[in-house]
């Protein structure tokens, strides 16, 4: 019978020819792969330096032309806005101050001018807030002439209550002033909106400017909030542009869900680039073009445009 001794030995002897196999096998291997691993990190080195010197020359030339646009667009949209008044609605603390003062200048440089800027709080597309708002549009503290639509929905409601008292129809008078106040008074005590202007006052086109999309379980219903105000707007005065940045053209974003539906999509411009010289020219120019009766998509989304035709002529 073989005995524990000889199992003993056996396995030592395993163990060693083992060792020895990788002793033998490393050693011979060593060299060709500390060649290769040498030769890898050079050429990963080499690639770095590439790309860095890509970099540079890419963000060289963004910003020549960033540079370049900044300075043709008083040119480009010279007389656009002559006698048209355009109202700022902000629709999230994410718009940059930078980007809003921008627009504003460059609507400013096209012959137009700011009728004043309000911005929507979280609670004005929030589903809570429906009950205190339906109550608001529905009770007795109305303007005297504001017919709201026979309709439930509470976001439906105040998108055709603001789009009364803060724009002007094409053909139609100015709203009375004391009931624009009286109205973003009231809206303001429910917290749904603020007033960032000295004075609001009624405006031809409307500029609404917003940032990134909504999360969570009620983004859909907040987009369609959101979407039922500029619907409200446009039907209301002589346009509205919906502008944003990159994140905003998403599914969840205001652009994108304006460009998902064909029907708004048809009747409200869009813009996707609005924190570049280029998307600013954009949404002056579309709102030119709004009050003519064309809408489009502008910026560097899928199926866009770059810009708005800037030959078009000015209603």
């Amino acid at each position: 019978m073989i005995d524990f001794r000889y199992h003993l030995v056996s396995l030592i002897a395993v163990f060693l020819a083992v060792a020895l196999g990788i002793v033998i096998g490393t050693t011979q291997l060593n060299g060709p792969i500390l060649d290769d691993l040498e030769s890898q990190v050079s050429t990963l080195e080499q690639d770095k330096r590439s790309l860095e010197n890509q970099t540079r020359e890419l963000q060289s030339e963004l910003d020549t032309s960033e540079d370049f646009e900044t300075a043709v667009g008083p040119a480009l949209v010279q007389e656009t806005l002559a006698g048209s008044s355009v109202l700022l609605v902000v629709t999230n603390d994410d718009v940059a101050t930078d980007d809003i003062e921008a627009v504003g200048a460059l609507i400013a440089e096209a012959g137009g001018t700011v009728a004043g800027q309000i911005s929507l709080t979280p609670a004005f597309t929030d589903p809570s807030s429906e009950s205190s708002l339906q109550s608001y549009v529905t009770g007795s503290g109305l303007p005297a002439g504001v017919t709201l639509p026979e309709v439930d929905d509470a976001g439906e409601l105040v998108g055709s209550l603001l789009a009364q008292v803060l724009l002007v129809p094409p053909d139609g008078a100015f709203p009375d002033s004391a009931a624009t106040s009286s109205v973003l008074a009231g809206l303001s005590a429910l917290e749904v909106l603020r007033t960032d202007s000295d004075s609001v006052s009624a405006a031809n086109v409307a500029l609404v400017l917003t940032s990134g999309e909504f999360t969570g379980r009620h983004a859909e219903d907040r987009n369609s909030t959101l979407v039922e105000l500029v619907t409200a707007l446009d039907a209301r005065g002589s346009g509205v542009v919906v502008a944003g940045d990159a994140a905003s053209a998403r599914e969840s974003g205001l652009v994108g869900t304006v460009r998902e539906d064909p029907d708004v999509a048809s009747a409200v411009s869009t813009v996707d680039n609005i924190s570049t010289a280029a998307g600013r020219i954009s949404a002056v120019l579309a709102l030119r073009a709004e009050a003519s009766g064309t809408s489009g998509a502008y910026g560097t989304g899928e199926e866009t445009q770059p810009v708005p035709p800037v030959g078009a002529s000015t209603p």
